[in-house]
């Protein structure tokens, strides 16, 4: 994480904090998040068990996922930043419904899932650049007729607690006046537990996190994505708002990830190349992903 930081600590925020490597951070130096890092030698990241291949708990019990990764690596940089390299990671669950609620209260350093960018969030936390583009679909099982919303007229539809895809499917229904039910559930495997029962049609839910759920649970031929996109969301890692030092610790990072193409290699590893449990997502980058890494200084392949 050198590379990461020779830009991170060019940021003027960092400039005037940033200690020389292997000495004390002088008295007042580093502020907010940073400061608390360098007293407690903890820094608290958020995941979900859920989120899938973003953040989900591994065969042997312990977060994994790409923006575990991602977080892996602002966590190097921060190490090297309040020049304290036994920095821990105490990992903290989080859920769809509380995980802006924990980063607001400081409970959560760096909410490390599948959390979308709104102006909304804006407002209570603050976000690092984009590192996936998804969209709300639909889930069905295999040899649905279901195609689209409008197929669903007269049934259900599950759709997971707090997330976008539940204010999405709201306004669409409520805008297209369609008679479906809103089931709300706490996860996605309840979600599909109850498509699994017949006791709802369809499941929404970004289309990534659809298939990874599946892919997660071995089951990716029973199901099939579909529909129209309803929403467009940007996912981001999530942090305390109002910490400057923070912010450009974790843009630069991430920039950083870009500019020597590290960033493609964590991308591969989770949607491109075989996961742990056998599956293989095979999603190569999209042209709309690949831009924004582009922006950040992802050289061309």
């Amino acid at each position: 994480m050198r590379r990461v930081l020779v830009l991170a600590l060019s940021c003027a925020a960092l400039a005037a904090a940033a200690p020389a490597r292997g000495a004390d951070p002088p008295p007042g130096a580093l502020t907010g998040t940073l400061a608390r890092v360098a007293r407690a030698g903890i820094v608290k990241l958020g995941y979900r068990e859920d989120a899938a291949p973003f953040s989900f708990v591994s065969k042997a019990g312990v977060p994994a996922g790409y923006s575990i990764d991602l977080c892996r690596e602002v966590v190097e940089a921060i190490r090297e930043a309040v020049g304290a390299r036994r920095v821990g990671v105490e990992f903290v669950r989080v859920t769809a419904a509380d995980r802006i609620d924990r980063v607001a209260r400081g409970e959560v350093d760096l909410e490390c899932g599948s959390t979308t960018n709104t102006g909304e969030r804006r407002a209570r936390v603050a976000f690092s650049p984009t590192i996936f583009v998804a969209g709300t679909k639909l889930a069905v099982p295999r040899g649905s007729r279901v195609r689209s919303l409008a197929d669903l007229a007269g049934r259900a539809v599950a759709v997971v607690r707090g997330t976008t895809n539940e204010a999405a499917l709201r306004e669409v229904v409520r805008m297209r006046r369609l008679a479906i039910e809103l089931a709300i559930v706490d996860d996605l495997a309840q979600a599909f537990a109850l498509l699994d029962a017949d006791k709802v049609q369809a499941v929404g839910g970004d289309d990534i996190l659809l298939l990874g759920e599946a892919v997660r649970a071995g089951r990716r031929a029973s199901y099939a994505i579909v529909g129209e996109y309803l929403s467009f969301e940007r996912y981001a890692i999530a942090f305390a708002r109002g910490d400057p030092d923070l912010a450009a610790l974790v843009d630069a990072a991430l920039r950083g990830l870009a500019t020597t193409g590290e960033l493609r290699g964590i991308y591969n590893k989770w949607f491109v190349r075989t996961l742990p449990n056998g599956e293989r997502l095979g999603l190569p980058m999209s042209a709309e992903l690949r831009r924004t890494f582009e922006i950040l200084g992802l050289p061309p392949e």
